[in-house]
């Protein structure tokens, strides 16, 4: 019994695959950054070509901030995944932010620290619907402080799972960071681990979770936005 071959690559096509594979793509927010770079330093090139490199450097670097790499998000129920790459800086229970209207109830907090060489984008932690958006304007002292949770801007979610338990994730800005993107709307239905907004430069994300949820991560553990499991969710905690 004969079997068709698979067409044979090109060494070309093979490179091209390669490079596709290895180099993510850029988030779309990032796109008015890398293109204001290219601009500045072709201008800088024509004047005096060291100042060319130094822009071609800094172009380079704004499309590798603004990266978006695929990932592969853990398929079993009941888990809420990391809502961004960064470094787990607390633990503990904490009352989410008024603005989400969920009470005076502390659920527990997990937060992440984002310097500017982690990956940018949010991901939606738990699959579900999106229940209530909410933005709140403040500080911008630095993201690694207790009180940036509560002081700082920021924009605040909250993700009812199809069993009923509800997670908030809030992103909060830094020091550095004086934007803050959301791509997603009240109502949405969305996969764990989809992208879902973005912070420009150093940033803080919080994952609220259910009282009784067993926590899998530690303070100083690194996460991977997406795809580490940060908790085991207690099951139609409403």
């Amino acid at each position: 019994m004969s079997t068709a071959k698979e067409p044979k690559k090109s060494p070309l096509a093979h490179l091209a695959g390669l490079a596709r594979d290895t180099i993510p793509p850029m988030h779309p927010a990032g796109r008015p950054f890398v293109l204001g770079a290219a601009a500045a330093t072709f201008l800088l090139r024509r004047i005096w070509r060291p100042a060319g490199v130094l822009g071609g450097v800094l172009t380079a670097w704004c499309a590798w901030f603004f990266r978006e790499p695929a990932r592969t998000t853990p398929s079993r129920e009941g888990l809420a995944v990391a809502p961004a790459d960064g470094t787990v800086s607390h633990i503990e229970p904490a009352v989410p932010p008024a603005e989400l209207g969920l009470g005076d109830e502390q659920m527990i907090r997990i937060s992440a620290f984002l310097t500017i060489f982690d990956v940018h984008v949010q991901r939606i932690p738990l699959a579900g619907r999106i229940e209530t958006i909410a933005y709140r304007p403040g500080k911008f002292l630095s993201a690694d402080l207790d009180k940036a949770s509560e002081d700082n801007e920021r924009n605040s979610m909250v993700i009812r799972g199809a069993d009923g338990t509800r997670v908030a994730v809030v992103q909060i800005a830094g020091l550095v960071a004086r934007r803050i993107v959301c791509s997603v709307a009240e109502g949405d239905e969305l996969p764990a681990g989809r992208t879902y907004g973005l912070i420009r430069f150093g940033s803080r994300v919080d994952l609220y979770v259910p009282a009784g949820s067993r926590i899998l991560v530690e303070p100083g553990q690194r996460t991977i936005g997406g795809e580490t499991p940060l908790a085991e969710l207690p099951q139609g905690n409403s």
